[in-house]
């Protein structure tokens, strides 16, 4: 029998939430607004599923190329190669640094 290898294998850990922060996240989070140059991180919030990156891209930074749609395009370096994933605001978080 062949396992099932959905995209949220391996993420038991990965996308679990406190218990003090658990159910939905605040509207704000999704109103949230980028500029192309502008670094983020890619903070996968488990509890909405549209729009969530491929679980390898979580933690990861990278630079907000411009909105595609309702998400943005975000290039990461994963490895020696850039890579665009295209996550929506919920995901993203602005970089202080």
């Amino acid at each position: 029998m062949q396992r099932s290898r959905g995209t949220r294998t391996k993420t038991r850990n990965v996308l679990k939430k406190k218990v003090r922060a658990r159910g939905l996240s605040p509207i704000t989070k999704g109103l949230q607004t980028f500029e192309a140059g502008e670094k983020v991180n890619i903070i996968i919030d488990p509890s909405i599923h549209k729009g969530m990156p491929f679980s390898r891209f979580h933690g990861l930074t990278g630079v907000i190329i411009g909105p595609r749609g309702s998400a943005y395009e975000v290039s990461v370096k994963d490895g020696n190669k850039t890579k665009i994933v295209v996550a929506r605001p919920e995901h993203l978080v602005k970089n202080v640094n």
